[in-house]
Formats: C-alpha cells, sequence, structure tokens
C-alpha cells in the first residue's frame, strides 16, 4: 500500500523551495497527523538542526513515521557536489551526505541526493562526472545498509542538471553501480518535463523506484495543475509500488491548503 508524506523545511536558504510546512517543526507534525498523513519528510540544513529524542517523541506522539530527509541543504546551503572537481569538496560533500544518513537511518528513514549530485561542464566531462556520481553513489548506498535503508538518488530535469533526466538513465545508473541499495526518486514535477508519458516512465522504472514525490505540473499541489494522476496512480500501483508518494510541492496558495489539497488527492487516487 502507498504510504502518505509531507514536505517540512527548515532552510532558510531555500525559501523559493518547494516545501509545503516550513520552519516549525512540531507545529507541522501535529497538523500532517491531523490530517491523516503518514508521516513527514525533512529538509534540514544539516543532522545536528533537530534534536533525535525531541524528533522521535514528535513521531511518536503523533503516530508519524519520518519518510526520507533532504540532503539538498549540502548544496544551497554549503555549496556541496558530490561531482566537484576538488576532491577535498566530493570529501566533504560525502561526510555531509553521510551524516544525513546517520540522523534518518536510526528512523528507517532513507536519504535523498538530489541537487548535491551536481552536473557536467567546463573542466568536467560528462563521462567524468557520471563516474563521480558512481563513486559516491556506491560508497553512500553501502553507507546506508547499516541502518537497513536505501540510498535515494533522483534524476532531476534540465534546467537543474544534465547528468541524469528521466527514470530510463536513471535505471541504467542503477545498473552501472557495484551495490544494489540505491533507488530512484520518481518526482512527478521533473517527469512531466522530462518523459514522453509519465506511466510508462514509471513503468520504466519497475523494481528501481523508492520515492516518489508527489506534486502537480506547475509544482504546487497535487490536482492544482494539469497532471492526469490516473494513469500515474495507475502504473504506480502496477509495479508494485508500496512506499511513500511525498508532498513536495509550493505551499499554495498557503501551507495548510497545500497539504488539504494533497491529502485530498492522494486518498482520491493512491490509497488502498
Amino acid at each position: 500500500m502507498i504510504k502518505s508524506a509531507v514536505t517540512i523545511s527548515l532552510v532558510d536558504e531555500a525559501r523559493s523551495g518547494p516545501f509545503v510546512f516550513w520552519d516549525d517543526l512540531a507545529a507541522a507534525c501535529k497538523r500532517a497527523a491531523e490530517l491523516g498523513y503518514n508521516a513527514v519528510e525533512i529538509f534540514a540544513p544539516g543532522p545536528d538542526a533537530v534534536d533525535s529524542s525531541e524528533l522521535a517523541s514528535l513521531l511518536e506522539d503523533n503516530k508519524l513515521d519520518l519518510a526520507a530527509v533532504g540532503t539538498g541543504a549540502g548544496m544551497v546551503k554549503h555549496g556541496l557536489s558530490l561531482t566537484s572537481t576538488d576532491a577535498d569538496q566530493r570529501a566533504k560533500a560525502i561526510g555531509f551526505v553521510q551524516s544525513m544518513i546517520d540522523f534518518g537511518g536510526p528512523f528507517g528513514a532513507p536519504a535523498i541526493i538530489g541537487s548535491m549530485q551536481g552536473k557536467w561542464g567546463g573542466e568536467l566531462s560528462k563521462d567524468a562526472a557520471l563516474n563521480l556520481l558512481r563513486d559516491a553513489l556506491n560508497q553512500l548506498g553501502e553507507y546506508a545498509a547499516k541502518y537497513s535503508t536505501p540510498l535515494i538518488y533522483e534524476p532531476l530535469n534540465r534546467y537543474e542538471t544534465n547528468l541524469i533526466c528521466t527514470v530510463a538513465d536513471g535505471v541504467e545508473l542503477m545498473k552501472s553501480l557495484s551495490m544494489d541499495n540505491v533507488k530512484l526518486l520518481a518526482d512527478l514535477f521533473h517527469l512531466q518535463i522530462e518523459e514522453v508519458d509519465l506511466a510508462d516512465a514509471i513503468r520504466a522504472g519497475a523494481g528501481y523506484i523508492g520515492h516518489v514525490h508527489f506534486v502537480d505540473s506547475n509544482r504546487r499541489p497535487a490536482g492544482c495543475g494539469h497532471m492526469d494522476y490516473g494513469p500515474i496512480a495507475a502504473a504506480l500501483k502496477e509495479i508494485g509500488y508500496d512506499r511513500y508518494a511525498s508532498a513536495e510541492a509550493f505551499p499554495w496558495p498557503d501551507p495548510d491548503a497545500a497539504a488539504v489539497q494533497t491529502i485530498k488527492m492522494f486518498n482520491e487516487y493512491l490509497q488502498g
């Protein structure tokens, strides 16, 4: 059964980003529980931004799970990339992701690699960048395994990366890794830019998709754009997807309305 989640951002540098709830972790958890979400996904500036015992209490009190933790602050706050041409910077990037794995792992939550994958260009060729990315994913996937959680890798649209932009290319990347503890994130916003058919793309990711960002074509909450969710939901069920569909969407027209709209659409298309 597919489970619902909603995003909470604690990163000042990401103010323009697609996150539903902001700043007040306790209030966001309380509201997520009231609306019937199964879990929250946290985008934090670092592993020390949230006290683990406090988080454990919030999750227990609200009967929520932790769906995933984002690592994008490594890029937007600290300027780190897994494909940097500077070896010291790459090592810092690896260390940051490991720290976020250590933060989410005890809660059974995988870390997501999105913007930290970087880009190729200039003195860095595409092949060289992909080799650096493979090395990082192999290392971090193995690191995540100690918590019995996968590492989640996210193909992004062409305006955010020039490395891996489609599910099919993501599958090929997964097949080229030396270990199998890395899964793909199918973000519907990115997919609707890059894919010919979203349902077919999801089917192509069968067995490799480990997380879904449930959002509309304009990155507003599901149902506030022009995306057709019927075929998407059918494809997810067809491939046996049973992890989270998480609302990584703009808080439009406001956070509460966005959360209400998303859980409404989740219940209509993905529940059961």
